[in-house]
């Protein structure tokens, strides 16, 4: 603890004398001499008064003398609401140096305090006091070679870097908002109204684009706490360490996912360990950036631990994390989960976001994505946003892995590539269309990131004939969204696999109708109660639809669905209930599905259109393929939450929820049996991203 408080001290007096309150003041601490100069130069009496104060009774330590010291002794102080000096840390080589600091600011006499809006308030400055004393305005520099002008410059070149008060910049950055289904619903339907030319299915969002219409400081500013400690300011409001100069600004803030629950059916004690520090700033208006670092344990319910395992990837390791990553065993019965995300954003001009980073993306308006969710773990990404006009078009590629043993080559993962295009349109003011593309194509022939794909135009499907139909693997999509008015809104998803229209109309169930529909509605401030958001969803996905003949170039990454969370061959109907009222929330959801999974068993080991890593070549048939086909299970999930959120600014929550799931096959096999599920949970938790637990 002592030293991250000195890293957090030592980030904070890099820069000199500088005020670092959170508010912006109106009027600077008054010093008796002080008191008849004009406004606009109260800041600069105020600071030689206090230097010259320092050099009069500053007493240095003989042992500073006898060992010949050079260098600072780095204050920060306060001057609070009542005009008093209140020392809060002193950083120097020697105790005695720091003892004297201390006398030195405790024999400052009671001055005027800053004001803000007229009311006196508190302010904090760091001030570096240089050894040997140094008069205020004169030069430390001896250096016969410089001239003397330049001279003076060089002892004013580190006194001149200014730490400015923080103002929320973040709202006003190009950096991605954390995907958070609960954080999103808040400003959802302010970017929903009829009338905006704004673009909603490309996310995560950029807060520059949202806070147009949603303005985030006012938002946060209604939860404030009043706390004017630094502890209390630090807990309840604000970032952890805060850097801001002329053209570039900085956060810095440890983290949290504390979760301990039991799974009640299965009597399994469950746990969540996760240390993280994540860091967000800009330089300049154009470049931003954003980077998370998670260190987890965990165990969790019983169906969640046995679908880890399951996806476990070659080479040893026990499971994959949904959502997270690959885990190493822990104890005898938990994982080890490390992982990092972050991304790079520049801004050229107001038409295009180039963003290069490690994390996910998410297209859609639903809770779900049958084009791109963030349902799996981490990967590497390039993404370019075009905007004009009433356009909006989004070009990503990402590099993927197949960690399975039966595509490893020579002990090392497989690695596959995707690209896809969207173009949303806002054809009226209510009405919004969508295109979507997307070709996954592998390392074959070492041919690695193949160039042909970097065509920022749609037509993938034109390339991945001239590459050869086992080359690629490429999906067309459209989708809809309708405004009926300020808080109704209707959207859909079309997703089509392989497009062949006497398959896909033939009324055959012919596998290679590989189509799925999304149809959902959001509700804003629900019967007229503010801040209650209501979503329905259907989502049907007919079998085979996101697997492929070559088995290497179906739409998954780390064993996990690019899509949709239940993959294939299913129906699903989701009902999702949201509420905030100052810092309480809570979220309520039901799910009912019909899914449909492979038997494996030596007396059936056909593909029966569940599972997208299936091999189609070992497909059940070729005509009369159904919904929900081969082990034929009915789904039941409901998960309830509330909570408290404790920070707004680093969003820290504190919450308990409660889960209960059936899972009911045709037929018991040795991975697909009937069971169910009560997850009792309590967390603490800094909300950066979804965790899924409704498969």
């Amino acid at each position: 603890m002592k030293q991250f408080l000195f890293l957090s001290f030592f980030l904070i007096s890099v820069f000199s004398f500088a005020q670092v309150t959170s508010a912006q003041y109106e009027k600077y601490p008054v010093f008796a001499e002080c008191k008849k100069v004009e406004v606009t130069v109260l800041e600069s009496c105020f600071i030689i008064t206090l230097q010259q104060f320092i050099f009069d009774n500053f007493q240095v330590p003989q042992k500073v003398f006898t060992e010949k010291y050079v260098g600072n002794v780095n204050v920060l102080f306060e001057v609070t609401k009542e005009g008093e000096f209140k020392v809060l840390y002193v950083d120097g080589i020697y105790d005695e140096l720091k003892e004297e600091a201390r006398r030195v600011f405790a024999s400052l006499p009671e001055i005027e305090p800053a004001t803000y809006n007229g009311a006196p308030t508190y302010v904090q400055f760091t001030l570096p006091i240089a050894i040997p004393l140094v008069a205020p305005g004169k030069s430390i520099v001896h250096n016969s070679e410089i001239p003397m002008n330049e001279r003076e410059l060089l002892v004013d070149e580190y006194d001149q870097i200014e730490n400015l008060p923080y103002e929320n910049e973040e709202y006003k950055s190009n950096i991605n908002i954390p995907l958070s289904h609960h954080n999103y619903s808040l400003f959802d339907p302010a970017i929903n109204r009829v009338g905006l030319n704004n673009h909603t299915a490309q996310k995560p969002y950029v807060y520059s684009e949202v806070n147009k219409y949603y303005d985030f400081e006012a938002a946060n500013k209604e939860i404030l706490k009043n706390k004017t400690s630094w502890f209390g300011r630090k807990l309840w409001n604000e970032h952890l360490v805060t850097i801001k100069g002329e053209d570039y600004w900085l956060t810095l803030d440890a983290g949290v996912d504390l979760q301990a629950g039991k799974d009640f059916d299965a009597d399994i004690d469950t746990y969540n360990n996760t240390r993280l520090v994540y860091t967000q700033g800009s330089i300049g208006k154009q470049l931003g950036f954003f980077g998370v670092i998670y260190e987890s344990q965990g165990r969790f319910a019983d169906y969640f631990n046995r679908y880890a395992e399951s996806i476990r990837p070659d080479g040893g390791n026990p499971a994959i994390i949904p959502g997270r990553g690959i885990a190493k065993q822990f104890k005898s019965d938990s994982y080890d989960y490390p992982i990092a995300t972050g991304h790079i954003s520049y801004t050229p001009s107001k038409y295009f976001n180039i963003q290069l980073g490690h994390g996910k993306t998410f297209l859609g308006d639903g809770y779900r994505s049958l084009f791109t969710s963030d349902n799996t773990s981490p990967y590497p990404f390039f993404k370019i946003n075009t905007t004009f006009w009433k356009l909006k078009y989004t070009n990503t590629w990402m590099s993927l892995r197949d960690v399975r043993p039966e595509v490893t080559e020579d002990g090392s993962f497989r690695t596959k590539y995707m690209a896809n295009h969207y173009l949303s349109y806002n054809i009226t003011k209510r009405l919004n269309i969508g295109l979507f593309e997307s070709v996954i194509w592998q390392n074959d022939n070492d041919r690695g990131f193949d160039f042909n794909y970097l065509n920022p135009i749609i037509f993938y499907r034109a390339i991945e004939f001239s590459t050869g139909s086992r080359g690629g693997n490429a999906l067309i999509g459209i989708s809809a969204k309708y405004k009926v008015n300020d808080r109704i809104n209707a959207y859909g998803q079309l997703i089509i696999d392989e497009f062949s229209s006497s398959d896909v109309f033939g009324g055959e169930g012919s596998y290679k109708n590989k189509t799925g529909y999304q149809l959902g509605i959001k509700y804003y401030d629900a019967f007229g109660l503010k801040n209650l958001y209501l979503q329905t969803e259907y989502n049907r996905v007919r079998p085979y639809t996101y697997s492929h003949n070559t088995v290497v170039l179906n739409y998954g990454h780390n064993n996990q669905s690019m899509a949709h969370t239940l993959g294939a061959n299913f129906s699903e109907f989701i009902a999702i209930a949201r509420y905030q009222r100052g810092r309480i929330f809570g979220d309520a959801k039901v799910i009912f599905a019909k899914r449909g999974f492979e038997f494996n068993t030596p007396e059936d080991s056909k593909f029966y259109g569940g599972n997208i890593y299936g091999s189609e070549d070992n497909r059940i048939s070729d005509d009369g393929n159904e919904l929900a086909q081969g082990n034929t299970t009915n789904f039941f999930h409901t998960e309830l939450q509330a909570g408290y959120i404790i920070n707004p600014a680093t969003n820290l929550k504190i919450y308990g929820s409660l889960i209960f799931r059936d899972f009911d096959p045709e037929v018991d096999t040795e991975t697909i049996f009937k069971n169910q599920t009560m997850w009792v949970n309590f967390g603490i938790r800094t909300d950066l991203f979804n965790w899924y637990y409704d498969f």
